[in-house]
This record gives C-alpha cells, sequence and structure tokens, in this order.
C-alpha cells in the first residue's frame, strides 16, 4: 500500500495511503448507487405522490424517505470524484472546501433523517396492525400503551408534522458539527502548505466532531431498537393469530407479513448497523493511536481503518439504492404502478383500496363461530401493511 499523493511533504504530516478499494472500487460503487437511486427514488415519488390518492401516514413517511434518498443520491458522484481524486487535490481548493463543508453533512443529514422516519414509520404500522385482534388475546401493547398514543400515530397530519420536525432536528444538529469541523478541526489542514484533501484531518477529525458522531451514533442504536421492538411485537402479535386460525387467505396475508418484516430488518441491519459499530471503534482507535518516534512511516497508520471506514460508510448509503428495488420486489401495487409507467397504460388503479376491495369482494365468508368476518379481516390487514419498506 502505497501513498498516492506526492504532495505532503511537510515533516509535520504524513499522508493517508489508499488501496484499489478505496480509489478504484468505491467510486465505481458510488456511481453504480448513483445511477440505480437517482431512478429508482425519482420513480417511488412519482407513484407516491401522483398515483396514491388516499395519503396514509405510511405514504408520509414514504414520501419523505424518497426525498431523502434522492437527496443523498445526488451527493454521490461527488464523493466518488473525491475518493478517485483526493490525493491529488489540494486541501485549500474550492472542490476539497465543497467536499468537506458541503457534501458531508449533506450526507450525514440524510442518512440520519432516513432513521428517524423508518423509526415513526415502524411505530405508525406497529399502531395500526396491534389492534386487530384475531388471536386468543389481545396483544399486551394495548393494555399498556394509552389509546392516544395509537390514535396519534395513524393520524396523516400528525405524520406530516413527524417529518417536519425530523428535518428540523436533525438539520439543527448537523450545524454545530460542521462549524467546529470546518472552522477549527479542518484549520489545520489550510495551514499545511500542499496538504492533499483526503488526509487525516478531515477523514478523522478532531475531538468536536467525534463527540457529535458519538451522540448521533448513541440517536441511531436508540431508533434501531424502536424498530426492531416495534416489528418484533407485530410478529409476535401475528404470529399467534395464524396458530388461532385455519383460513388460508389470511394464513398467506401474513406468510407476506412475516417475509417483509424480515427484509426490512435484514436491510437495516446488514446495511447500517456496522458503519455505526465501526464508527465508534475508529474514534476510540483515532485517539489512542500514536505515531513512531525513532521514524517517519510512509503511510499513517489510520490508513488501513479509514479505508475499512469509508467501506462501511458506502454500505450504509446502500440503502437509500435498495429501497426502490424492495418496493417493487414486494408490493404488487408498487410493481403495477411501475410497470404502467413504461408500458404507457392509462388504466392503473390510483389506489390499493381499490384493489383490495375487489380481493375482498371476490372471497366467500366461512361461517365459523367467531371468524364471520374473517375475510374482510385479512383483506383490512394486507392493505394496512401497504408498502412495507
Amino acid at each position: 500500500m502505497a501513498c498516492l499523493s506526492q504532495s505532503t511533504a511537510s515533516n509535520s504530516s504524513i499522508c493517508l495511503c489508499q488501496t484499489f478499494t478505496t480509489h478504484v472500487v468505491l467510486p465505481v460503487l458510488y456511481g453504480a448507487m448513483f445511477l440505480t437511486g437517482l431512478c429508482g427514488n425519482t420513480l417511488s415519488l412519482w407513484v407516491f405522490m401522483a398515483k396514491i390518492s388516499g395519503k396514509s401516514p405510511t405514504h408520509i413517511y414514504l414520501i419523505n424517505l424518497g426525498i431523502s434518498n434522492l437527496m443523498l443520491c445526488l451527493t454521490m458522484p461527488f464523493i466518488a470524484a473525491y475518493y478517485a481524486l483526493g490525493t491529488s487535490w489540494s486541501a485549500t481548493s474550492a472542490v476539497c472546501q465543497l467536499a468537506i463543508n458541503g457534501l458531508t453533512p449533506v450526507l450525514h443529514t440524510n442518512i440520519g433523517v432516513g432513521m428517524i422516519i423508518l423509526t415513526w414509520m415502524a411505530l405508525s404500522r406497529f399502531a395500526t396492525l396491534i389492534q386487530h385482534n384475531h388471536g386468543p388475546r389481545p396483544s399486551k401493547c394495548i393494555k399498556i400503551l394509552p389509546d392516544v398514543f395509537f390514535s396519534k400515530l395513524r393520524q396523516t397530519p400528525f405524520a406530516l408534522g413527524v417529518c417536519l420536525g425530523t428535518w428540523a432536528f436533525v438539520a439543527t444538529a448537523i450545524i454545530p458539527s460542521v462549524v467546529v469541523y470546518s472552522l477549527q478541526e479542518t484549520e489545520a489542514v489550510n495551514k499545511e502548505e500542499n496538504q492533499a484533501c483526503y488526509s487525516v484531518a478531515v477523514e478523522v477529525g478532531g475531538s468536536g466532531s467525534q463527540s457529535f458522531a458519538v451522540a448521533g451514533i448513541a440517536v441511531f442504536l436508540l431508533c434501531l431498537l424502536v424498530v426492531l421492538s416495534a416489528y418484533i411485537s407485530v410478529i409476535r402479535h401475528f404470529y399467534r393469530s395464524r396458530n388461532s386460525t385455519v383460513i388460508s387467505d389470511r394464513q398467506r396475508v401474513y406468510s407476506r407479513v412475516f417475509r417483509n418484516i424480515v427484509v426490512i430488518q435484514i436491510v437495516l441491519v446488514v446495511c447500517l448497523l456496522p458503519h455505526h459499530i465501526y464508527k465508534a471503534i475508529f474514534i476510540s482507535l483515532a485517539q489512542t493511536v500514536t505515531l513512531p518516534r525513532d521514524s517517519r512511516p510512509e503511510c499513517h497508520p489510520l490508513s488501513t481503518y479509514v479505508e475499512i471506514k469509508n467501506f462501511l460508510l458506502c454500505l450504509a448509503t446502500l440503502r437509500c439504492s435498495t429501497d426502490p428495488i424492495m418496493y417493487f420486489l414486494l408490493d404488487k401495487t408498487f410493481k403495477k404502478h411501475a410497470r404502467s409507467l413504461f408500458r404507457g397504460s392509462s388504466n392503473t388503479q390510483d389506489s390499493h383500496s381499490s384493489k383490495t376491495m375487489l380481493e375482498c369482494g371476490q372471497t366467500t365468508p366461512i361461517n365459523n363461530s367467531g371468524l364471520e368476518h374473517a375475510s374482510s379481516d385479512t383483506c383490512e390487514v394486507s392493505h394496512r401493511f401497504f408498502f412495507l419498506n
């Protein structure tokens, strides 16, 4: 592993070294995610905003999630350029300052916004689905949590307020970190003559930005715990419901719900959790690493750790490109609207309710004690879990 920049000749600085992974693979990955994410999230917003007439709280959350994903995708060409050319950019150049003070805040703001919106969306689905009592006993959550909790989470105006508050909260939280990072911690980079943009000061940061990063990690872990708890509660409730009935239609609905919830949780854990866990480890390493006194190494000791951090950050941003793919694979209505766009069809129904009501009308009720309305309940559960990611 060699230092790619020849401009860091000062004795007071040791350059970060890049391998093929950071210099070539990461730019290619970000370029591919930009293309898929830009097309996919534009299509998603078109479906959510133009083809769905009655907006539920889930649709409001998905619209804001799509906007966040789209903004994140727009930063990817610049991030790819940074990894490919950052060792040849001067720290004082306009492109480097744009990467440090412009793109980085946008990147982390949208990662935070996306996670918080996913949390509220999980709570909204939890509030809706947990009240469907098909099992031998109601969920304990209905007894413990107040009715106003379930009521608010199912209201569209509340979802709008939550999304606006989320954007304001995350943006406000990011601003102090950006100010500290850009005005204080990268000052050494700007003073160092011929210092490369891809440097220790930029990639590691100082104690101020690291403290903000630790707070962000704590918020993420709290949100992830809430999401996993909400979906696990729904799975347990549906499992009891499935065991209490032999109705095949409902069994199929519950199977789809199980599958989709599992996919959602796997994507969240695989994409986002490694980045945040390793980021905490990386901050600890950055504070303890020391340079050898007897010799000046060619590469900074943190070079490999920085590359791992950047790869896991790429994995975290992957979710913004996978969301539209999951909509298409997991939801028949989204797939129908997406196909109609390419086929030029004008007969696509504008809501999942119409399709659900048609299917419900074709279902023959089963005259069993306590199960006379099972078919309509099954259709309602299926409709309530519309757009699962």
